[in-house]
């Protein structure tokens, strides 16, 4: 079930009012509702039933080792490794603030930090992102 928020509320709102003929544009040049819906129901806090779940494994083995640098508590090649995870993109599960931490997955041949991440949740869910948080995979890290 899908609890109605002031932001689902927000979004809907706003997409009513772009359907509606401003200035001489009409509904040709109105955003898709489906988009703007989409984006108002972000998962709640726990529920990762949206997202494709991954093995370790078949994730660059990059990956791996931060994987076990997470579960060894360190020590971590970067400061921002292991800081909170805004989820200011919204992709991920709307959680409090600190629920997530991030941590870098090393990308080989580049001299910065580049765009691959696990993101870890307090109840332990590991999500891998290569395209520096633009979509995740759920990580099953047992495999």
């Amino acid at each position: 079930m899908m609890t109605i928020t002031r932001r689902t509320v927000a979004a809907l709102l706003f997409a009513l009012l772009a359907l509606l003929p401003f200035g001489g544009a009409g509904l040709a040049a109105a955003p898709s509702v489906g988009s703007l819906v989409a984006f108002a129901q972000q998962p709640d806090c726990g529920d990762t039933s949206g997202f494709a779940q991954v093995d370790l494994s078949s994730l660059p083995p990059e990956a791996t080792v931060t994987a076990e640098l997470i579960q060894a508590g360190g020590p971590f090649p970067h400061r921002q490794d292991g800081v909170v995870f805004g989820n200011r993109e919204r992709v991920l599960p709307d959680c409090e603030r600190g629920y997530y931490h991030e941590y870098t997955v090393e990308t080989p041949g580049l001299s910065h930090r580049g765009a691959r991440r696990l993101v870890t949740g307090e109840n332990d869910e590991y999500f891998y992102t290569n395209d520096h948080y633009a979509s995740f995979v759920l990580v099953d890290v047992q495999s």
